[in-house]
């Protein structure tokens, strides 16, 4: 009974142990891949920080960075000397038949084995040569595309940061209409049901309380769709509690842009990227110049060597006896002719370098037109910014005169109406403009490279 018990807590031992070894790398991955810590009180600031660290895009760029300095070292590792160990054991049925002096013979064991350390070192080679001369450029464009990624993720985050604010601000306004209207609605009906007025002022101030809410809803609904789409672009849990802070007065103060900011499109990343795969490129044609040359290698090996004159199976004594020899080796390949295909190499590398020279062209014509596209974009939305900003102060002088004078029997209740309307629409159309002009500061300042990563 007691040995039935060891072998079986050994059998559920061996069973759990199996059970890690297969269950480990999936809690690896999941700890790899867990979300960051949820933000309570998250500043734009903050909120970007948070994407550059937990955005998917920009670690699949940071892994990538990885796998580029894993495959440089391992291009590089083929300059260094080359060690090898080869071992062969063989039994001949019927020893191969050779001619000797006119006669068919048969020389040789009946069994051979063969230990052999070879040492190689390469001299010269072509692909080896080019990882050397590329490995500082291949790193440079995976950093320059980890920078990219950032960029984009940092520019998007902030426009989608900037979309929360604009509509939570505007949620605020509805709430603040809608209790507003509430009163009015209620000296409506006290003035209707005192006789006062006739119920059509009663009528329109339910009216209007009812448009007003549905807005707000809908606003409300919007905003959950835009808090779920900017914690998307920050590699934010879905399910996670994000809340935003932020000084509206800081919030007017960063629409300011230096608009005499001279265009360098040194400074864009996709500039700096191309430079780098021009530079990749020009490596590329002098590997296909170098296959002209000559791929030159050292190499020698050690041979412990074992014959057999033996016919049994299995052999017993083959390593009785040992004849080790050696030897060391230059080796020289130079390929004379291909048909063609190196000429036709160089030729199509050289063309692919005339293709990047007009990408880069292109790129600083666009750069000067894009800049000046987002340059208009950003000062429209800044004068309409700006008299947008003028009209809710006007529009709330004119609707406190109008409320105070409705009160007083001077005005009707469709005048109210009027200037309710007008003030909400004035405060609806301030925020979208603040968005607006925030969001075009940003593709500004992304058209002159000011942000960088």
């Amino acid at each position: 009974m007691n040995t039935f018990c060891k072998m079986k807590r050994q059998s559920q031992g061996r069973a759990l142990k199996t059970a890690i070894l297969f269950l480990l790398p999936f809690f690896l991955q999941a700890q790899q891949t867990e979300p960051g810590p949820e933000l309570k009180k998250a500043t734009l600031d903050e909120v970007v920080d948070y994407a550059i660290k937990h955005q998917p895009i920009i670690q699949q760029s940071l892994i990538d960075e990885k796998t580029t300095e894993t495959t440089i070292k391992g291009k590089l590792a083929d300059w260094y000397p080359q060690l090898n160990f080869n071992y062969s054991l063989q039994h001949n049925f019927v020893i191969q038949p050779t001619l000797f002096q006119g006669n068919i013979a048969r020389f040789g064991a009946n069994n051979t084995s063969l230990g052999q350390f070879a040492l190689s070192q390469t001299l010269f080679n072509r692909d080896v040569l080019l990882a050397k001369n590329s490995a500082s450029d291949v790193r440079t464009q995976a950093v320059q595309k980890t920078s990219s990624s950032k960029i984009d993720v940092a520019a998007n985050v902030t426009k989608a940061f900037y979309d929360v604010l604009a509509t939570t601000q505007q949620i605020k306004v509805g709430q603040g209409d809608v209790a507003r209207l509430k009163q009015n609605l209620k000296t409506a009906h006290d003035q209707y049901a005192a006789g006062l007025v006739d119920k059509t002022d009663y009528k329109r101030a339910t009216i209007t309380l009812s448009n007003t809410e549905a807005t707000l809803k809908s606003n409300m609904e919007l905003l959950n769709y835009k808090l779920e789409y900017l914690k998307l672009v920050m590699g934010y849990p879905p399910g996670g509690e994000l809340n935003l802070t932020y000084d509206s007065l800081q919030m007017e103060n960063e629409i300011l842009l230096d608009t005499l900011h001279p265009v360098d499109y040194t400074n864009r990343i996709d500039y700096k990227l191309l430079v780098t795969q021009r530079r990749l490129q020009e490596a590329s044609i002098h590997y296909s110049y170098w296959s002209f040359l000559p791929t030159v290698a050292v190499n020698g090996a050690y041979n412990f060597y074992y014959l057999n004159a033996g016919t049994g199976i299995p052999i017993s004594d083959i390593y009785r006896t040992n004849t080790p020899y050696s030897f060391a080796a230059l080796t020289v390949s130079l390929p004379i002719f291909q048909g063609g295909k190196r000429i036709a190499n160089i030729k199509q590398q050289r063309w692919t370098m005339k293709r990047l020279d007009w990408d880069i062209t292109n790129l600083k014509n666009t750069v000067s037109s894009q800049y000046a596209q987002t340059l208009a974009a950003y000062k429209s939305n800044f004068i309409t910014y700006q008299t947008l900003k003028q009209n809710v102060e006007l529009a709330k002088e004119v609707y406190d005169i109008i409320q105070l004078q409705y009160k007083t029997g001077v005005k009707s209740y469709l005048e109210v109406i009027t200037a309710e309307t007008d003030l909400r629409t004035a405060r609806i159309n301030y925020f979208n403009a603040l968005y607006a002009v925030l969001s075009s500061k940003i593709d500004v300042q992304k058209a002159l490279g000011q942000i960088n990563y």
